[in-house]
């Protein structure tokens, strides 16, 4: 039931981060603010395709 989802920078587009997610439960995408090595902050991380 759980599928695989990346995260992507907003800033920078990069996908740097995979993750798991119920999408019976959870129908909106997900963000989180993480860090990104290559803006070297922490920036918005929305889901992507």
């Amino acid at each position: 039931m759980r599928d695989i989802i990346l995260l992507a920078c907003k800033e920078c587009k990069r996908r740097n981060y995979s993750t798991t997610k119920n999408k019976k439960t959870t129908t909106g995408k997900l963000a989180f603010k993480k860090y990104c090595s290559s803006c070297r902050t922490h920036t918005l991380h929305k889901e992507t395709k």
